[in-house]
């Protein structure tokens, strides 16, 4: 082949790379060096407008208790040490000043387990995650170099809950059983909320209050959940964070013609909005509250893809 015919290959194979890449990613409306997604809608004024939400002075915890028996999306695991560093055969730490005695505390676990945040590192697709950051630049095994946890700011906003198995009129929705735009609206339009612009969604499907004791087995082999359609609904109203009482907010097997937790994809990739996944819900609707100030305040471990959390409805 002629250097010339090679030169206009190499032409055409660029404008080939190029285009794919403008369809696989997209500039965040928040600009092309933003790292925090829907995190941008936490302004002062939608913080003072959360806390009129508080009422009774009640607090309630949206994440469960966990342990190294929680099950958890396959490999991931929890494993608690308590030790008492040099206080073996009863021995008192006399240097303290007194026969003094303590506990520690080692972890080793996947901090994507029981109640979690996901960040804007954790799905993506075709080698790009939010605001186009390539694979190959951001994802090193000593931890994110961009989208970690760590700089997502505190979550604080307007949390409402919408009964997804009431609407439904069952205890608790089935495993695969979905719900989409139309279904979401009429759960918001009998609870008398409205959705709106930076909110924190979440789903209560019954199904970890009704499965995850009973048969843990089965409450990770599948779940209920939003379907991919929902999602984009809630992305166009320009919400802060999507999440559920389920382990994976989409449905397991996922609905007619959804990809596997490809809503994780809408929300996270394309639009920057944040998931909580295993949200305790249940607690807090049976206190007759469906709107609430949510807060969390995850712990800040640089680069981590994931965290486990426990956000506080305040009402």
């Amino acid at each position: 082949m002629k250097p010339r015919h090679i030169a206009g290959l190499a032409c055409a194979i660029g404008l080939i790379a190029s285009g794919a890449v403008a369809q696989d990613c997209k500039e965040s409306k928040w600009g092309a060096e933003d790292q925090i997604g829907a995190a941008n809608l936490v302004t002062p004024e939608n913080t003072l407008a959360a806390a009129q939400l508080i009422k009774q002075g009640k607090s309630m915890p949206l994440g469960i208790v966990i342990d190294s028996e929680t099950p958890a999306f396959a490999p991931r695991s929890l494993n608690l040490q308590v030790v008492q560093p040099n206080q073996q055969g009863g021995q008192k730490l006399t240097q303290f000043g007194y026969p003094g005695n303590y506990n520690d505390d080692i972890l080793q676990t996947w901090v994507g387990i029981g109640s979690q945040i996901d960040g804007l590192g954790h799905l993506g697709e075709n080698g790009y995650y939010y605001n186009c950051s390539d694979e190959k630049e951001i994802s090193q095994i000593t931890g994110l170099t961009k989208l970690g946890v760590h700089d997502i700011p505190p979550l604080v906003g307007r949390g409402v809950i919408l009964d997804m198995a009431k609407h439904a009129g069952k205890d608790f929705l089935a495993a695969g059983d979905h719900f989409g735009e139309a279904e979401i609206k009429a759960a918001a339009e009998a609870q008398g909320v409205e959705l709106r612009k930076g909110d924190i969604v979440l789903f209560h499907t019954g199904w970890t209050e009704n499965m995850l004791e009973s048969d843990p087995t089965a409450w990770v082999s599948g779940e209920p959940g939003i379907n991919v359609e929902g999602t984009r609904y809630l992305a166009s109203l320009d919400v802060m964070a999507v999440g559920a009482d389920t382990w994976g907010i989409e449905p397991i097997p996922p609905a007619p013609g959804d990809g596997a937790y490809y809503g994780h994809v809408v929300l996270l990739k394309e639009n920057g909005i944040y998931i909580l996944e295993t949200m305790n819900t249940g607690p807090v609707l049976r206190e007759g509250v469906n709107e609430f100030m949510f807060v969390l305040g995850q712990a800040r471990i640089r680069g981590t893809v994931q965290m486990i959390i426990n956000p506080v409805a305040l009402y």
